[in-house]
């Protein structure tokens, strides 16, 4: 699903945000990415939406090289990848429903289609009676399900999420890191961006461990 051969990322005023990172990512595979900040977790995650390009190296996904990826591509290539943010990136004037749909708008898929798929999703994270709410009314647990809902709603092959517990409890956390294990279930492939070594240690799943840019760790956290 993803490789990374030698992948390294310069910018402009010198930093390097990786160096000559090699990993493989098997289809419906689970795995966490680790550092402190400043490690290069967002510069791959960047990498992997195409929001930047490796300076060096190889970067594969889904046998797609996305070193010489077109610009016309990327939307097409986007519309394999759902992400979840820290900040849950919601609509406030939009329902529950409307925030999910719209990425199916924006596909442009009839109405019965995107209400078929809204509602799935909506069921997969056990929020389908919160559809004509407004987020301002659903707890913030709850928010950040309607953010993974939109996410899963065109049924990507893989799932990208940059720190979604990050402003939860740990309660709240094990119950998202479970509804992420319920989608990886169903085969979508699941890369989650976290520095919650506790959280990631009594999951039991593959971690990459970065520092500097650089991998230092890979294997079965706990």
């Amino acid at each position: 699903m993803i490789r990374f051969e030698q992948v390294g990322k310069r910018y402009a005023n010198g930093h390097v945000g990786l160096h000559e990172l090699s990993f493989r990512v098997q289809r419906g595979e689970f795995l966490f990415v680790t550092g402190h900040s400043g490690a290069g977790k967002s510069t791959l995650l960047r990498l992997l939406l195409a929001m930047e390009r490796p300076t060096s190296g190889k970067l594969l996904l889904a046998g797609q090289d996305l070193s010489r990826i077109t610009n016309a591509q990327i939307p097409f290539l986007r519309r394999q990848i759902g992400v979840v943010f820290q900040n849950h990136q919601l609509l406030f004037d939009r329902t529950v429903f409307d925030n999910v749909a719209l990425p199916m708008q924006i596909l442009g898929l009839g109405k019965r289609e995107i209400g078929q798929r809204v509602m799935t999703a909506l069921e997969r994270v056990s929020l389908k009676d919160k559809a004509l709410q407004f987020p301002a009314d659903l707890s913030t647990g709850q928010q950040q399900r309607v953010g993974i809902a939109r996410a899963v709603v065109h049924q990507p092959a893989l799932l990208l999420a940059d720190e979604p517990t990050g402003n939860l409890d740990p309660r709240l956390a094990a119950e998202i890191m479970a509804v992420f294990e319920d989608i990886n279930k169903l085969g979508t492939t699941v890369l989650i961006a976290s520095h919650d070594l506790a959280l990631i240690a009594r999951m039991r799943h593959r971690m990459l461990t970065l520092q500097r840019g650089r991998l230092i760790g890979d294997g079965e956290a706990g």
